[in-house]
C-alpha cells in the first residue's frame, strides 16, 4: 500500500469554512449491491459558538461512481434536542428497510448515546421515531457513540467508541456535554453483535489504550478488514484529551473481534502532513477484491475535509505483517 495513498485521495466534501473547527467528516459508507450504489453518512461541524455550532448536522449522500455524490437526506442536532451529532451508520436489512444509527448527546443526561431509526425509504427516516439502542450508564460507561457495522454471514458486528470512567470522573464531567474532551475518562472501543440489525448483544470493551505511547488516551476502532484469517483494524489514537478532535490513524489486529493488539504502539500508521496532522474516522469497506476507504483529513488551514481512496485487498493485507 503506497505511503502516500491517503494524501492523494480525492475530496468528497469540503468543510463549511476554511478555518480550524470546521469539519466535513466522520464517514460511514454502505454499498447496496443490487442497486450498485454507494450510500455515505457524514457529519458537518462548525466551531463552538458558531450557529449552528459543534456537530450540527448529519447527512446521507448517494453515488453511482464514487465521484459525484448527491445529498439525499439530513438531520440536525436540534431534532434530537441534542448538543451535538457525531458519526452515524447506515444499513439496509434483509427485509429491505433502512436502519440509521444516530450518535448524539442525550439531552436528558449530557451523555453520548446511539439511537435507531427505521424506514422503507431513506427519505422517510424520522428522528421523532428514533429508539434508543445504547446508553452508557446501563453498561457502566460514561458515553457511547460512533457506530460502525460489519456484516459477516448472518451476523453483524458493531464497533463503538466508549468513554470508560476513571477516578477523575464525576457528574460534573458531563457539564460540557462532551466527556471525551475533558480528560476525565478513557477513550476506548466496544463491540455489539446482532443477527437482525434490530436487537444487539453488548460484548464489552475490546480495545483500550495502554498507559504509555502516542495513543495512551484514545484507541477508538473505526473499521476492520478481514485479512488472512484475521481482522485488521483502523483506529483513532491520541495522547490526551487535548487531541480529542485531531486524532491520527493507528493499526490493530484481532483473531476474534474481542481482543485487539496495536500494530503501531510507537507512532501512528497514517497522518496528514498538514496543521494538526489529523487523519481520523477511517471507514474501510470491502467490495470484491478492493477496499474502499473514506476518512476525515486535516487541511493546511486547520479545517477537515472528507476524502476517499481505494486499494486492493492484498495491499491492505500487507499492512498486517
Amino acid at each position: 500500500m503506497p505511503s502516500d495513498l491517503f494524501s492523494t485521495a480525492s475530496i468528497i466534501r469540503e468543510p463549511a469554512a476554511s478555518q480550524p473547527g470546521y469539519w466535513a467528516g466522520a464517514p460511514c459508507a454502505y454499498y447496496d449491491a443490487p442497486e450498485q450504489t454507494w450510500y455515505l453518512t457524514y457529519r458537518i461541524r462548525r466551531p463552538r459558538g458558531v450557529t449552528p455550532d459543534r456537530g450540527g448536522e448529519a447527512r446521507i449522500a448517494r453515488s453511482k461512481d464514487l465521484r459525484t455524490w448527491e445529498d439525499i437526506w439530513s438531520v440536525t442536532k436540534d431534532q434530537f434536542g441534542s448538543a451535538s451529532i457525531e458519526r452515524c451508520a447506515l444499513r439496509k436489512g434483509a427485509d429491505g428497510s433502512w436502519r440509521y444509527y444516530a450518535s448524539y448527546v442525550d439531552p436528558t443526561d449530557n451523555r453520548w448515546c446511539v439511537s435507531q431509526m427505521t424506514a422503507r425509504e431513506i427519505a422517510a427516516l424520522d428522528p421523532k421515531h428514533a429508539k434508543p439502542v445504547f446508553k452508557g450508564q446501563p453498561l457502566g460507561l460514561e458515553g457511547i457513540k460512533d457506530p460502525w457495522i460489519y456484516a459477516d454471514a448472518d451476523e453483524f458486528h458493531m464497533l463503538l467508541s466508549v468513554a470508560i470512567p476513571t477516578p477523575k470522573t464525576t457528574t460534573g464531567s458531563h457539564s460540557t456535554a462532551d466527556i471525551f474532551n475533558t480528560g476525565e475518562c478513557i477513550s476506548a472501543a466496544g463491540l455489539a453483535v446482532s443477527n437482525d440489525l434490530d436487537h444487539w448483544d453488548w460484548k464489552g470493551i475490546v480495545s483500550k489504550p495502554d498507559s504509555t505511547g502516542w495513543d495512551r488516551y484514545c484507541r477508538r476502532l473505526n473499521s476492520a478488514v478481514p485479512v488472512g484469517g484475521k481482522l485488521l483494524g483502523f483506529y483513532d489514537g491520541s495522547a490526551g484529551h487535548h487531541e480529542n478532535y485531531e486524532e491520527k490513524c493507528g493499526l490493530a489486529i484481532s483473531t476474534n473481534w474481542l481482543d485487539w493488539k496495536s500494530l503501531t504502539p510507537k507512532e501512528p500508521a497514517f497522518s496528514s502532513p498538514n496543521s494538526s496532522k489529523s487523519l481520523r474516522y477511517v471507514d474501510a469497506q470491502v467490495v470484491g477484491e478492493e477496499v474502499y476507504i473514506f476518512f476525515e483529513f486535516a487541511r493546511s488551514d486547520g479545517s477537515h475535509d472528507l476524502r476517499f481512496t481505494r486499494a486492493g485487498v492484498k495491499s491492505i493485507a500487507a499492512l498486517s505483517r
